[in-house]
């Protein structure tokens, strides 16, 4: 599916910043003023004119709150965050170090948190602690009785940040009575842009600190903790629960089985020794000049090195070989929704890997397709269909417990 844009990345990008409308996140005709003012892989237009949109609509929401008009107010700061963090998106040239990406991510979880505070829903802001700091994080409320709930925690992908929680999962479980526990683990969001933290793959080590704070709290029913994965959290929710008993219930979206092939699948042969053997003088001026070619290659390589701490293009590559299910999988045994996209542009053929895999797990096998304008990776532009699928399937899971 293309959508405004000829160029890969920027089309997947443009879905998902529009396909956040579902739950206020866009505005149809602001997508489509943003994206006529881009030219088709200029990616400092794509920069300065998210920028500019989002700083406008910022400014509405500001105006709106000052005059008392909460609900107006809400929606545009929600509006904002996304614009922000899709300004941001291309920018990962020297991301540790660019006052610019700081800038846009800072603006992204301010307007975010402005936007919350005018919730309906009570949503806290909350400090997990983790080894020796706390990763931020969100527990969004159905209510504010203090009963105990259902609820999910959301572990985002490899580029995603924890203001997204909201449209991937937290509006549509709130409707259904589910708790949501948000949070940035170590190479997303802000822990990556203001702590410093990488990815690891061992996420076990991530999740039980996270579900010993769940436990700790009354609305929270410990029997109930379902696991999320969003993109990259579907292998890091997956290899979690392998580890972590506490699960009622696991849903990958999408599986992931093997993170490495997402790279792999674009590598030609003789450069995929190359880099195995660590002849990275080779490896890297060819894995640079194919970055230069290819948005989707230089973003994929860029923002990698930066969220996994990677010294190169090479080592970047190796690292990503830990991100594997082998020999893990068969030690998951919580029922799990495998979610699957069959046009995904990144990881096509892995959630069949995990499912396959899981062979000590209930698992069901859940395919979206792009016939009904759900086959783009995690079903971009059709999360009212994904979250159908998942939390039909949810109800009926925590019904049998």
């Amino acid at each position: 599916m293309r959508f405004l844009f000829d160029n890969p990345s920027f089309s997947f990008e443009a879905l998902r910043a529009a396909g956040f409308a579902t739950y206020g996140g866009a505005d149809l005709g602001e997508i489509l003023a943003a994206a006529r003012d881009i030219a088709d892989g200029g990616e400092d237009a794509w920069h300065q004119t998210w920028k500019t949109t989002a700083t406008r609509v910022q400014a509405i929401g500001e105006k709106s709150l000052a005059g008392g008009h909460r609900v107006s107010a809400r929606e545009a700061l929600l509006r904002a965050s996304n614009y922000y963090r899709t300004a941001e998106f291309f920018l990962r040239d020297h991301p540790a170090t660019d006052p610019e990406v700081t800038a846009l991510s800072t603006l992204s979880r301010d307007t975010f948190a402005q936007a919350i505070a005018l919730f309906d829903t009570p949503v806290e802001p909350i400090e997990i602690p983790y080894q020796d700091t706390t990763l931020p994080g969100y527990l969004y409320l159905v209510d504010d009785s203090g009963a105990p709930r259902p609820t999910i925690v959301y572990t985002s992908g490899y580029d995603s940040t924890l203001e997204e929680s909201y449209f991937a999962i937290a509006a549509a479980a709130l409707r259904r009575g589910y708790n949501v526990l948000a949070f940035d683990g170590p190479g997303q969001g802000a822990a990556l842009r203001r702590q410093g933290l990488v990815f690891r793959p061992d996420w076990e080590a991530v999740i039980t600190p996270v579900i010993d704070y769940a436990a700790g709290r009354p609305e929270i029913a410990d029997d109930r903790i379902v696991l999320f994965g969003y993109s990259l959290g579907g292998f890091l929710v997956a290899r979690a629960a392998a580890f972590e008993p506490r699960i009622a219930a696991l849903i990958l979206d999408d599986g992931i089985y093997d993170f490495h092939a997402a790279f792999a699948r674009v590598l030609p042969p003789a450069l995929a020794q190359w880099v195995a053997e660590e002849r990275d003088d080779i490896a890297n001026p060819v894995l640079a000049m194919l970055a230069g070619a290819s948005t989707e290659v230089r973003w994929g390589l860029h923002n990698g090195m930066w969220a996994l701490g990677a010294g190169s293009y090479a080592d970047l590559l190796r690292k990503t070989r830990d991100y594997t299910l082998e020999g893990i999988a068969e030690r998951i045994t919580a029922p799990t929704l495998v979610m699957d996209a069959d046009a995904d542009a990144f990881l096509q053929g892995q959630p069949a890997k995990v499912e396959q895999a899981l062979v000590n797990a209930p698992t069901t096998f859940a395919t979206l397709s792009d016939a009904e304008g759900a086959g783009e990776h995690c079903h971009m532009g059709a999360l009212a269909r994904a979250h159908q699928v998942m939390f039909d399937w949810l109800d009926a899971t925590l019904l049998k417990r």
